[in-house]
């Protein structure tokens, strides 16, 4: 397993990019962090700078304006990084799908390694899929 695999196991800095949506995926986001879940006892906290950054986590649609600062993001990441879709909008668009403000999946552009599934996902999918991903990048 290569260092740059097994830093990301131990502990995860997580930058959230927020594109045109609802905002409840947001909010269930938020309720991760909270003292009621926790996840910072595991290790995993947002982060402020992409620069930082082990995880990019992604909610909403995004826009032709706001899919070029993403994939700008991107580029701007410290290698290797994991990309996760939360909630149906960077998978699929959902309700957005036929909006003006809808343009392409987000996976069209770079590339995602996991999704969490729903509308929104609630805080226990949204752990059970980063403990799913730590076991993947373990070779589990």
């Amino acid at each position: 397993m290569s260092f740059a695999i097994q830093a990301l196991t131990r502990s995860l800095n997580v930058f959230h990019v927020a594109g045109s949506a609802c905002n409840n995926c947001d909010i269930e986001i938020l309720d991760v962090l909270t003292p009621r879940y926790d996840v910072e006892r595991f290790g995993i906290t947002l982060v402020g700078s992409i620069k930082h950054a082990d995880v990019l986590l992604l909610s909403g649609i995004f826009n032709k304006k706001s899919a070029v600062r993403l994939k700008h993001l991107y580029e701007q990441a410290p290698k290797p990084i994991v990309v996760v879709g939360i909630g149906g909008c960077p998978a699929t668009g959902l309700m957005f799908r036929d909006s003006y403000n809808w343009d392409v999946p987000p996976g069209e552009y770079i590339p995602i390694d996991a999704y969490v599934g729903g509308c929104p996902p609630k805080p226990e999918a949204m752990i059970s899929a980063i403990v799913k991903l730590i076991g993947k990048l373990r070779g589990g």
